[in-house]
Protein backbone atom coordinates (compact mmCIF):
# COMPACT_ATOMS: atom_id res chain seq x y z
CA UNK A 1 0.00 0.00 0.00
CA UNK A 2 1.07 3.85 -0.67
CA UNK A 3 -0.64 6.92 -0.04
CA UNK A 4 -2.15 8.57 -2.86
CA UNK A 5 -0.40 11.58 -3.10
CA UNK A 6 3.13 9.89 -2.80
CA UNK A 7 2.16 7.84 -6.27
CA UNK A 8 4.74 9.33 -8.94
CA UNK A 9 2.15 9.23 -11.94
CA UNK A 10 3.14 10.61 -15.20
CA UNK A 11 0.22 11.82 -17.47
CA UNK A 12 -0.45 11.42 -21.34
CA UNK A 13 -3.45 13.26 -23.02
CA UNK A 14 -3.68 16.10 -25.50
CA UNK A 15 -7.34 17.20 -26.03
CA UNK A 16 -9.88 18.52 -23.74
CA UNK A 17 -11.73 15.41 -22.58
CA UNK A 18 -7.50 14.76 -20.78
CA UNK A 19 -7.78 17.54 -19.54
CA UNK A 20 -10.30 17.01 -17.46
CA UNK A 21 -8.77 14.54 -15.87
CA UNK A 22 -5.45 16.55 -15.38
CA UNK A 23 -7.23 18.62 -13.31
CA UNK A 24 -9.33 16.38 -11.49
CA UNK A 25 -5.29 14.87 -10.00
CA UNK A 26 -3.96 18.12 -9.62
CA UNK A 27 -6.90 19.24 -7.42
CA UNK A 28 -6.75 15.33 -5.58
CA UNK A 29 -3.31 16.62 -4.46
CA UNK A 30 -1.62 13.72 -7.48
CA UNK A 31 1.98 13.67 -8.06
CA UNK A 32 2.22 14.33 -11.40
CA UNK A 33 5.73 14.52 -12.27
CA UNK A 34 5.30 14.59 -16.61
CA UNK A 35 2.78 15.20 -18.44
CA UNK A 36 3.22 13.51 -22.39
CA UNK A 37 1.29 15.32 -25.22
CA UNK A 38 1.34 15.91 -29.08
CA UNK A 39 3.80 18.10 -30.36
CA UNK A 40 2.68 21.52 -31.49
CA UNK A 41 0.52 22.31 -34.11
CA UNK A 42 0.03 25.23 -37.10
CA UNK A 43 -3.37 25.61 -37.28
CA UNK A 44 -6.29 29.16 -37.46
CA UNK A 45 -5.94 31.22 -40.20
CA UNK A 46 -2.08 32.34 -39.52
CA UNK A 47 -1.32 28.74 -39.03
CA UNK A 48 0.58 29.53 -36.43
CA UNK A 49 2.02 27.06 -33.56
CA UNK A 50 -0.70 25.95 -31.04
CA UNK A 51 0.11 23.90 -28.39
CA UNK A 52 -2.34 21.26 -27.25
CA UNK A 53 -5.10 21.42 -23.89
CA UNK A 54 -3.31 19.23 -21.96
CA UNK A 55 0.06 21.23 -22.54
CA UNK A 56 -1.31 24.51 -21.78
CA UNK A 57 -2.54 22.99 -18.43
CA UNK A 58 0.19 21.82 -17.63
CA UNK A 59 2.75 24.77 -17.98
CA UNK A 60 0.02 27.14 -15.97
CA UNK A 61 0.80 24.44 -13.05
CA UNK A 62 4.13 24.36 -13.60
CA UNK A 63 4.32 20.49 -15.11
CA UNK A 64 6.99 19.16 -16.91
CA UNK A 65 5.68 18.68 -20.26
CA UNK A 66 7.38 16.14 -23.20
CA UNK A 67 6.59 15.98 -26.54
CA UNK A 68 7.91 12.59 -28.42
CA UNK A 69 7.31 13.31 -32.58
CA UNK A 70 7.91 8.96 -31.87
CA UNK A 71 7.15 7.36 -28.93
CA UNK A 72 9.67 4.71 -30.03
CA UNK A 73 12.72 6.87 -29.97
CA UNK A 74 15.20 6.02 -27.51
CA UNK A 75 16.15 9.52 -26.34
CA UNK A 76 12.50 9.63 -25.58
CA UNK A 77 12.31 6.59 -23.79
CA UNK A 78 15.20 7.07 -21.42
CA UNK A 79 13.97 10.07 -20.84
CA UNK A 80 10.61 9.12 -19.61
CA UNK A 81 12.71 6.17 -17.51
CA UNK A 82 14.29 8.40 -15.78
CA UNK A 83 10.98 10.32 -13.63
CA UNK A 84 10.98 6.36 -12.28
CA UNK A 85 7.06 6.83 -12.08
CA UNK A 86 5.06 4.07 -10.33
CA UNK A 87 2.19 4.51 -12.49
CA UNK A 88 1.26 5.67 -16.48
CA UNK A 89 -2.55 7.53 -17.19
CA UNK A 90 -3.71 7.40 -20.78
CA UNK A 91 -6.36 9.64 -21.71
CA UNK A 92 -7.40 10.17 -24.67
CA UNK A 93 -3.60 9.79 -26.30
CA UNK A 94 -2.81 7.87 -29.13
CA UNK A 95 -1.50 4.42 -28.98
CA UNK A 96 1.20 3.23 -26.54
CA UNK A 97 3.97 1.25 -27.28
CA UNK A 98 4.91 -2.26 -24.89
CA UNK A 99 7.80 -0.25 -23.87
CA UNK A 100 5.99 2.53 -22.45
CA UNK A 101 2.73 1.01 -21.02
CA UNK A 102 4.83 -1.67 -19.26
CA UNK A 103 7.37 0.89 -17.69
CA UNK A 104 6.06 1.77 -14.54
CA UNK A 105 5.62 -1.52 -11.88
CA UNK A 106 1.89 -0.37 -11.27
CA UNK A 107 1.24 -1.15 -15.17
CA UNK A 108 -0.59 1.72 -17.43
CA UNK A 109 -4.65 2.84 -16.93
CA UNK A 110 -6.59 4.40 -19.07
CA UNK A 111 -10.05 5.96 -19.36
CA UNK A 112 -12.36 5.11 -22.11
CA UNK A 113 -15.58 7.06 -22.69
CA UNK A 114 -17.93 3.67 -22.63
CA UNK A 115 -18.27 1.06 -20.46
CA UNK A 116 -15.85 -2.11 -22.20
CA UNK A 117 -16.43 -4.19 -23.58
CA UNK A 118 -18.84 -1.99 -25.18
CA UNK A 119 -17.99 0.31 -28.02
CA UNK A 120 -14.41 -0.38 -28.17
CA UNK A 121 -12.61 2.21 -30.97
CA UNK A 122 -11.90 5.95 -31.37
CA UNK A 123 -15.06 7.50 -31.51
CA UNK A 124 -17.03 5.72 -28.54
CA UNK A 125 -19.12 8.98 -27.52
CA UNK A 126 -20.43 9.34 -31.41
CA UNK A 127 -21.26 6.02 -31.79
CA UNK A 128 -23.06 5.86 -28.63
CA UNK A 129 -25.61 8.47 -29.72
CA UNK A 130 -26.08 7.48 -33.49
CA UNK A 131 -27.32 3.59 -32.47
CA UNK A 132 -29.43 5.47 -29.87
CA UNK A 133 -28.23 3.95 -26.67
CA UNK A 134 -30.17 5.65 -23.24
CA UNK A 135 -26.94 4.83 -21.68
CA UNK A 136 -23.16 5.16 -21.56
CA UNK A 137 -20.54 5.62 -19.36
CA UNK A 138 -16.69 5.98 -18.14
CA UNK A 139 -14.61 2.92 -18.12
CA UNK A 140 -10.81 2.92 -16.04
CA UNK A 141 -9.01 -0.09 -17.04
CA UNK A 142 -5.28 -1.65 -17.51
CA UNK A 143 -3.45 -1.59 -20.88
CA UNK A 144 -2.53 -4.48 -22.34
CA UNK A 145 -1.61 -5.66 -25.78
CA UNK A 146 -4.48 -5.21 -27.71
CA UNK A 147 -6.96 -1.99 -27.89
CA UNK A 148 -9.41 -1.39 -25.42
CA UNK A 149 -9.26 -4.82 -24.00
CA UNK A 150 -7.45 -4.61 -20.94
CA UNK A 151 -8.78 -5.56 -17.20
CA UNK A 152 -11.66 -3.50 -16.12
CA UNK A 153 -10.84 -1.11 -12.65
CA UNK A 154 -13.81 0.58 -12.05
CA UNK A 155 -17.06 1.71 -14.13
CA UNK A 156 -19.33 4.87 -13.92
CA UNK A 157 -22.82 4.64 -15.77
CA UNK A 158 -24.04 7.85 -17.64
CA UNK A 159 -27.66 8.11 -18.98
CA UNK A 160 -27.84 9.64 -22.51
CA UNK A 161 -30.65 12.16 -22.44
CA UNK A 162 -32.65 12.54 -25.42
CA UNK A 163 -31.73 16.01 -26.00
CA UNK A 164 -27.64 15.32 -25.44
CA UNK A 165 -25.84 15.42 -28.51
CA UNK A 166 -21.84 14.33 -28.94
CA UNK A 167 -21.37 17.59 -27.72
CA UNK A 168 -23.04 17.63 -24.44
CA UNK A 169 -22.27 14.08 -23.94
CA UNK A 170 -18.30 14.34 -23.88
CA UNK A 171 -18.81 17.24 -21.12
CA UNK A 172 -20.53 14.76 -19.05
CA UNK A 173 -18.22 11.70 -19.64
CA UNK A 174 -15.31 14.30 -19.02
CA UNK A 175 -16.51 14.76 -15.84
CA UNK A 176 -17.55 11.70 -14.41
CA UNK A 177 -14.22 9.95 -16.07
CA UNK A 178 -12.61 12.89 -14.33
CA UNK A 179 -13.92 11.49 -10.66
CA UNK A 180 -13.41 7.91 -11.57
CA UNK A 181 -10.06 8.04 -12.13
CA UNK A 182 -9.44 9.82 -9.09
CA UNK A 183 -11.03 6.91 -7.07
CA UNK A 184 -8.95 4.27 -9.20
CA UNK A 185 -5.66 5.74 -8.28
CA UNK A 186 -7.12 5.66 -4.81
CA UNK A 187 -8.34 2.36 -5.04
CA UNK A 188 -5.02 1.42 -6.29
CA UNK A 189 -2.70 2.97 -3.82
CA UNK A 190 -4.48 1.21 -1.22
CA UNK A 191 -5.04 -2.16 -3.35
CA UNK A 192 -8.79 -2.06 -2.80
CA UNK A 193 -9.28 -2.61 -6.55
CA UNK A 194 -9.89 -6.42 -7.92
CA UNK A 195 -9.21 -6.61 -11.82
CA UNK A 196 -11.82 -7.57 -14.22
CA UNK A 197 -11.05 -9.46 -17.41
CA UNK A 198 -13.09 -8.59 -19.83
CA UNK A 199 -13.78 -11.66 -21.62
CA UNK A 200 -15.83 -12.43 -18.05
CA UNK A 201 -18.45 -9.71 -18.41
CA UNK A 202 -21.26 -11.29 -20.21
CA UNK A 203 -22.61 -9.17 -23.52
CA UNK A 204 -25.08 -10.13 -25.85
CA UNK A 205 -23.71 -8.22 -28.75
CA UNK A 206 -20.64 -6.27 -28.84
CA UNK A 207 -20.89 -3.54 -30.40
CA UNK A 208 -17.91 -1.30 -31.44
CA UNK A 209 -16.89 2.62 -32.22
CA UNK A 210 -14.46 2.92 -35.17
CA UNK A 211 -12.89 6.40 -36.00
CA UNK A 212 -15.71 8.88 -38.11
CA UNK A 213 -14.84 9.28 -41.49
CA UNK A 214 -16.31 11.42 -43.89
CA UNK A 215 -18.68 8.47 -45.89
CA UNK A 216 -19.90 8.40 -41.90
CA UNK A 217 -21.09 11.78 -42.52
CA UNK A 218 -23.46 11.15 -45.42
CA UNK A 219 -27.00 10.90 -44.34
CA UNK A 220 -29.26 8.13 -46.32
CA UNK A 221 -32.44 9.21 -46.55
CA UNK A 222 -33.53 5.77 -46.81
CA UNK A 223 -33.17 5.11 -42.92
CA UNK A 224 -35.94 5.64 -40.43
CA UNK A 225 -36.15 9.36 -39.46
CA UNK A 226 -35.24 8.75 -35.91
CA UNK A 227 -32.47 6.91 -36.85
CA UNK A 228 -31.37 10.17 -38.67
CA UNK A 229 -32.09 12.45 -36.05
CA UNK A 230 -29.76 10.20 -33.65
CA UNK A 231 -26.76 10.68 -36.55
CA UNK A 232 -27.39 14.32 -36.72
CA UNK A 233 -26.79 13.75 -32.49
CA UNK A 234 -24.02 11.62 -32.79
CA UNK A 235 -21.98 13.76 -34.72
CA UNK A 236 -23.01 17.49 -33.45
CA UNK A 237 -21.44 19.65 -33.21
CA UNK A 238 -18.24 18.37 -34.98
CA UNK A 239 -18.18 16.75 -37.37
CA UNK A 240 -22.05 17.03 -38.32
CA UNK A 241 -23.72 15.06 -40.43
CA UNK A 242 -24.49 16.52 -44.33
CA UNK A 243 -26.96 16.43 -47.03
CA UNK A 244 -27.32 18.33 -50.57
CA UNK A 245 -29.82 21.24 -50.87
CA UNK A 246 -30.22 23.17 -53.98
CA UNK A 247 -27.09 21.72 -55.16
CA UNK A 248 -25.35 22.72 -51.90
CA UNK A 249 -23.93 21.06 -49.13
CA UNK A 250 -25.76 21.52 -45.92
CA UNK A 251 -24.34 20.39 -42.45
CA UNK A 252 -27.18 19.38 -40.13
CA UNK A 253 -26.76 20.53 -36.53
CA UNK A 254 -30.14 20.10 -34.56
CA UNK A 255 -33.13 17.93 -35.86
CA UNK A 256 -36.30 16.69 -34.84
CA UNK A 257 -38.25 14.30 -36.53
CA UNK A 258 -42.28 12.84 -36.85
CA UNK A 259 -43.01 10.03 -37.69
CA UNK A 260 -46.32 9.59 -40.84
CA UNK A 261 -46.26 8.67 -43.79
CA UNK A 262 -45.05 11.36 -45.98
CA UNK A 263 -46.21 10.05 -49.91
CA UNK A 264 -42.45 11.25 -50.53
CA UNK A 265 -39.41 10.09 -52.37
CA UNK A 266 -36.91 9.82 -49.57
CA UNK A 267 -34.50 12.54 -49.63
CA UNK A 268 -36.99 15.05 -51.29
CA UNK A 269 -37.63 18.59 -48.68
CA UNK A 270 -40.49 20.16 -47.83
CA UNK A 271 -40.90 23.70 -46.63
CA UNK A 272 -43.15 26.67 -46.32
CA UNK A 273 -39.96 29.11 -46.93
CA UNK A 274 -40.55 30.93 -43.70
CA UNK A 275 -40.93 28.37 -40.33
CA UNK A 276 -39.97 24.89 -41.42
CA UNK A 277 -37.55 22.57 -43.73
CA UNK A 278 -38.01 18.95 -43.47
CA UNK A 279 -36.73 15.89 -45.13
CA UNK A 280 -38.70 13.14 -45.77
CA UNK A 281 -37.16 9.64 -44.67
CA UNK A 282 -38.25 6.62 -45.10
CA UNK A 283 -40.88 6.31 -42.39
CA UNK A 284 -41.25 9.98 -42.02
CA UNK A 285 -39.89 13.76 -41.76
CA UNK A 286 -36.67 14.80 -40.48
CA UNK A 287 -37.27 18.61 -39.64
CA UNK A 288 -33.76 20.94 -39.36
CA UNK A 289 -33.93 23.14 -36.54
CA UNK A 290 -30.22 24.36 -36.89
CA UNK A 291 -27.99 24.13 -40.27
CA UNK A 292 -24.74 25.25 -42.13
CA UNK A 293 -24.90 25.76 -45.90
CA UNK A 294 -21.39 25.82 -47.31
CA UNK A 295 -19.69 29.01 -47.23
CA UNK A 296 -22.17 30.59 -44.97
CA UNK A 297 -22.67 30.59 -41.27
CA UNK A 298 -24.05 28.38 -38.51
CA UNK A 299 -27.63 29.78 -38.56
CA UNK A 300 -31.35 28.77 -37.28
CA UNK A 301 -33.96 27.18 -39.52
CA UNK A 302 -36.14 30.70 -39.64
CA UNK A 303 -33.32 33.04 -39.99
CA UNK A 304 -31.83 30.80 -42.77
CA UNK A 305 -35.08 30.53 -44.40
CA UNK A 306 -35.29 34.31 -44.09
CA UNK A 307 -31.99 34.82 -46.71
CA UNK A 308 -32.58 31.81 -48.66
CA UNK A 309 -35.25 31.15 -51.22
CA UNK A 310 -35.65 27.74 -52.07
Amino acid sequence: MMKFEHLKIVFFGTPDFAVGSLKALVEAGANIVCVVTASDKPAGRGMQLQSSAVKIYAQTHAIQVLQPLKLKEEGFINELAAYRADLHVVVAFRMLPEKVWNMPYMGTINVHASLLPQYRGAAPINWAIINGEKETGVTTFKLQHEIDTGNILLQQKVSIEPEDNAGTLHDKLMQAGAELLVRTIHGIADNSIHEIPQDKITQAELKHAPKIFKEHLHIDWNKGAESIHNLVRGLSPYPAAFTSLADKNIKIFQSHFLIEQTLKQAGAYDTDGKTFLRFAAADGWLYIDELQMEGKKKMDIVSFLRGFRI
